[in-house]
């Protein structure tokens, strides 16, 4: 009987401790199924944003060109003749009028002093033709000699006269080409190498220079537009979109650097090339060193005018559906984003200019694009501030 009883107890004891356990599972499993399906709530994104600004935008274009001296001179012979002499280094710096080269001038003084004779001889028959014509003007007043001879007289002394002149003008063009056997040169500039030396036979009518002269300061650097392009750049100075000015020029050198010296555009060719459909453009480029040379394949950074109340907006805030329409988020009331249309067609370095869908004073978002999303509110901040995040990050690292 009192072992009937125990094991009775212990049943009972039993059977409450497992009640116990189930209830406080089940109580444990309800507590954790409710905090998993309660939402969690999303943080807010942090953006930087940049104030849109309207102001005035240099627009420029990179083109190819070539450099050109300012002013070429091929030294050509004016008379034929034996070269005696090179008066001048190659190379160096030659000054307009500066004799180049000597021509053997022996038979050209010699036809020199033959008309100079011929002038004296010239001038002595004319004044006996002169007393002649006087003396028979006189004769034939008094019945002397008849008029006929008298008029005969007068038409003698006047064509020694013009043989005056006639000897006159040979002298000049014997002491022209007397001039010519020493050849100057016609302009000031840097000579190059003599295609001619001492003793070599040269002639008027030759195609080849006795040698070349450039001037180097300024230079031209000749630079190719398409036709399109500058009927694109003439309609938009005309309807006000551009302001046209003195448009500055910066080459690009071959290797890459910039020179450092600005130029000048001048006015474009008249013509289209019908085989590149381009226009020349030439600039003005000062070269007090001599550091651009002739032929030089370059890069010109060229203004094209100045679009008055631009805004500028970084490149990495614009994005484009597949249709290429651009857009921006940008911070509206209550810092909720939206998503604006804009129009972004030029690019002025690492900007796009925008010349529709922003005003001043829109605040644009440049920075936490990532998890910036369209009618989201954001935590807006000034561009370039460091988030609030990392701030408590670094002030961690420090210990402070």
């Amino acid at each position: 009987m009192p072992t009937s009883l125990t094991t009775s107890s212990r049943l009972q004891t039993i059977t409450v401790i497992a009640a116990g356990t189930i209830s406080l599972a089940l109580t444990l499993g309800l507590s954790a199924c409710g905090s998993a399906d309660e939402p969690k709530a999303k943080p807010v994104p942090e953006v930087g944003v940049m104030i849109a600004r309207a102001g005035p935008v240099e627009l420029t274009t990179e083109l190819s060109g070539r450099t050109e001296a300012y002013e070429i001179a091929e030294v050509r012979p004016q008379v034929a003749g034996l070269v005696m002499e090179r008066l001048f280094a190659e190379g160096s710096f030659v000054r307009a009028g500066q004799p180049l080269y000597q021509i053997d001038s022996r038979i050209y003084a010699a036809n020199q002093a033959q008309a100079s004779a011929s002038v004296a001889s010239a001038q002595a028959t004319v004044e006996a033709n002169r007393l002649k014509a006087e003396r028979f003007m006189l004769l034939a007043e008094q019945g002397g000699v008849s008029k006929q001879d008298a008029a005969d007289a007068r038409a003698t002394y006047n064509q020694s006269r013009a043989s005056v002149q006639q000897a006159r003008a040979a002298l000049a063009s014997a002491q022209v080409n007397l001039g010519f056997t020493r050849v100057s040169s016609p302009i000031s500039g840097r000579i190059g190498i003599s295609m001619v030396t001492k003793g070599a036979l040269v002639t008027t009518n030759q195609t080849d220079p006795m040698a070349k002269v450039q001037r180097l300061d300024p230079m031209y650097v000749n630079i190719q537009q398409s036709g399109a392009d500058f009927i694109a750049l003439r309609r938009a100075i005309e309807s006000g979109k551009l302001v046209a000015g003195a448009a500055p020029v910066q080459v690009i050198l071959p290797d890459g650097s910039t020179y450092p010296i600005m130029g000048k555009l001048n006015p474009a060719d008249i013509d289209v090339n019908p085989q590149t459909g381009t226009i020349t453009v030439r600039a003005v480029v000062p070269n007090p060193k001599g550091e651009l040379l002739p032929g030089l394949f370059v890069r010109a950074r060229v203004g094209q005018g100045s679009v008055p109340g631009a805004i500028l907006v970084p490149q990495a805030a614009v994005s484009r559906d597949p249709r290429g329409r651009a857009s921006v988020l940008v911070a509206g009331k209550d810092d909720v984003l939206e998503k604006r249309q804009i129009v972004a067609d030029t690019p002025v370095g690492q900007n796009w200019l925008v010349s529709g869908g922003l005003k001043p004073g829109d605040k644009v978002v440049i920075e936490g694009l990532i998890s910036a999303r369209e009618g989201q509110k954001a935590k807006v901040v000034p561009a370039g501030s460091k988030p609030q995040g990392d701030k408590q990050a670094a002030a961690a690292g420090t210990g402070k």
